[in-house]
């Protein structure tokens, strides 16, 4: 891989996300748009810390202008192909060379010199290998979800509809690329063990390519707060009973209609339990607008109106109260390649419930961090909800130790130095060593 070169000036490095409605201040839930835009500016952000300037390319479509300010060092940067219209993440890749080619008139008008790119996605791992061919510099690409997995677990979830997945999901073509992709990048790193098992083993690549760095969290926003501030948090948001609570994008992936399938079982065991599905953009598109349907259908058929909220999209801003306002947070995802929602979770201090269906599961151990169960169990994944509604002392230590965790873990300033570190060919002390993930369950305090 080309060493880096620094100059009297700040080192300059380029993220490539080109989906999704990339931007200075992002509207999380929108199509496309949510953990990794989050991923991307964060890690920008601290790696301006470090000393670099960041330019986030991304693709410019509808009203976008061209450059958005996210601070004194980082900018987005867009660059237009395929039109003024959005374009789904599963087939930007058609337009991506288009792309390209504005992107780099844009890069020698302004003379602008990289010395790495960090593209996120394999749409944005297509251009940015491009872009690192052109201008000979080096291409760390960070998948964040793989197609061979995406595939094997749509097919497992739902069997009947596998003939629709393809058109779709553009499965054939995506697993296509990412071999091409994968194989040329000068570094592929896996965000959890399951993803560095699937890249070794099922796309061949030497386990020497493929680091791992997990993804991030900003403490500086998520932390525990005392029971005083937490309870004023509760009445502003009228929180009331325990609460169960999910957040995220509006996505069959996501398993809210599985969660609300375990809270049958909640709700027969705990009275006052209340589920608050905080889901979905400000605006909703079609398919949205339907999963949300299909899930008030749910509710009505279980006899859950009166148990379960649909508290619609919340604010970036607003997140962390949310958090800290529940007693419970889930992840209940069929498939999660890390789980960003869960980790903010902890870090404030509320105890968590994962899916089994990822790789965060791994790096916690249970009971003492966070809990986990298989979200198509509706009694296991409901049991699990159960426990530290029903144990105030199970509750006080997933509290504490899981904010312990996520600090000691997941940091964004940790990860960006790990970034820097693995293309300096500097050595840094991962955060992800045996030590660290697939801990032992019979651990102490």
């Amino acid at each position: 891989m080309p060493g880096i070169t620094h100059t009297n000036k700040r080192p300059r490095i380029a993220m490539v996300s080109t989906h999704g409605y990339v931007a200075a201040v992002p509207p999380l839930g929108a199509a496309d748009t949510g953990g990794q835009v989050v991923y991307v500016i964060e890690l920008s952000k601290k790696l301006a810390q470090l000393g670099f300037d960041v330019d986030i390319w991304t693709r410019r479509f509808e009203n976008q202008p061209e450059i958005d300010v996210v601070n004194s060092h980082v900018r987005v940067v867009r660059a237009a192909c395929g039109g003024r219209e959005f374009i789904p993440k599963e087939y930007l890749h058609e337009h991506l060379m288009e792309w390209c080619e504005n992107a780099l008139r844009y890069i020698r008008k302004h003379r602008l010199a990289y010395q790495f790119i960090n593209s996120h996605y394999w749409d944005g791992g297509i251009a940015g290998q491009r872009l690192s061919e052109v201008l000979s510099i080096p291409h760390v690409h960070t998948p964040h979800s793989l197609g061979m997995w995406k595939k094997k677990q749509m097919e497992a979830d739902y069997p009947d509809e596998a003939e629709n997945f393809e058109k779709e999901f553009n499965f054939e073509a995506r697993i296509h690329h990412e071999n091409i992709l994968y194989n040329n990048a000068s570094l592929v790193i896996a965000t959890t063990p399951p993803q560095f098992d699937m890249l070794v083993q099922d796309y061949q690549l030497p386990s020497e390519k493929v680091p791992m760095i997990p993804p991030g969290y900003d403490d500086n926003r998520f932390f525990p707060v005392s029971d005083a501030s937490r309870q004023m948090v509760r009445r502003k948001l009228g929180y009331q009973g325990q609460v169960v609570l999910a957040i995220g994008r509006l996505a069959t992936n996501k398993g809210y209609d599985l969660l609300i399938q375990a809270f049958s079982v909640v709700a027969k065991r705990v009275p006052d339990a209340v589920l608050h599905l905080a889901v979905g953009g400000e605006k909703l598109g079609k398919g949205e607008r339907k999963i949300l349907a299909d899930l008030k259908r749910l509710v009505r058929k279980l006899s859950l109106q009166k148990r379960v909220k649909f508290s619609g999209f919340v604010p970036d801003d607003k997140l962390a109260s949310h958090y800290r306002a529940a007693d419970v947070f889930v992840l209940s995802s069929r498939y999660e390649p890390f789980g960003m929602t869960a980790i903010e979770a902890m870090a404030c201090g509320t105890p968590t419930v994962i899916t089994i269906h990822g790789g965060l599961y791994r790096a916690v151990s249970f009971g003492r961090h966070a809990l986990f169960g298989d979200p198509f169990d509706a009694e296991d994944l409901g049991i699990m909800i159960v426990k530290p509604l029903r144990h105030p002392r199970l509750k006080s230590r997933l509290s504490r130790m899981g904010a312990h965790k996520a600090r000691s873990l997941f940091t964004w300033t940790g990860i960006a130095q790990q970034l820097v570190s693995l293309v300096e060919h500097r050595p840094a002390l991962s955060a992800l060593t045996d030590t660290e993930w697939d801990e032992p369950w019979n651990d102490g305090d």
